[in-house]
């Protein structure tokens, strides 16, 4: 599944183009390297998304079935392993 993709259908981004723009700005990370938007995930992948206030790590826990997932379907993709807030510097 496509990176983009997995980002919307976990719940992660709220919609594909942000996760697209996420991803062309350099700030999501997948097993440590800058990840495009059409880079596949699988199983057992290391996410790092950086936004403005914080920095979340997840382990993806399972791939998206075709078609819309419903709220509980998205929270069992992956799992929230580290998020740090990061402090205000002006």
């Amino acid at each position: 599944m496509r990176l983009d993709l997995f980002l919307k259908a976990s719940r992660i981004c709220p919609r594909r183009t942000v996760a697209q723009n996420l991803c062309d700005s350099g700030l999501v990370l997948l097993n440590g390297t800058r990840a495009k938007p059409a880079h596949p995930v699988k199983p057992g992948d290391e996410l790092i998304i950086r936004r403005r206030d914080k920095i979340s790590t997840f382990r993806i826990l399972a791939a998206a079935g075709r078609g819309q997932t419903s709220r509980q379907q998205a929270s069992e993709l992956y799992e929230l392993i580290n998020e740090e807030t990061i402090p205000d510097l002006l």
